[in-house]
């Protein structure tokens, strides 16, 4: 399906995604969840140096948007992406930061 063939719902969606991953410590969380990695508050709180609420709340600020989800492991709650496109959404912003960069 192109992009031009959503209906004005979706588009909206969309827009709400990207509003939603265009905050950098979010941003910086899909990195981190590219490509089947599953990690846990801790862990991504570890990885950005900061606190673990931070951490917390832009994860469920991703969830919510549809972008990430979750899933229970023992005690700990993995976080990935809903979806391995974003994968490559994130891969192209960072391609597009490195080539602007030359």
């Amino acid at each position: 399906m192109e992009f031009s063939d959503l209906k004005p719902e979706e588009v909206e969606r969309a827009a709400s995604m990207m509003k939603a991953i265009s905050h950098p410590m979010r941003l910086a969380i899909l990195g981190h969840l590219k490509e089947g990695t599953r990690l846990n508050v801790t862990e991504i709180h570890q990885l950005l140096d900061v606190e673990q609420s931070t951490a917390s709340h832009h994860l469920g600020i991703l969830k919510d948007k549809g972008i990430l989800a979750s899933t229970r492991h023992g005690k700990n709650t993995l976080y990935y992406l809903k979806q391995e496109n974003l994968s490559k959404l994130v891969r192209c912003i960072s391609d597009c930061v490195c080539d602007n960069q030359k």
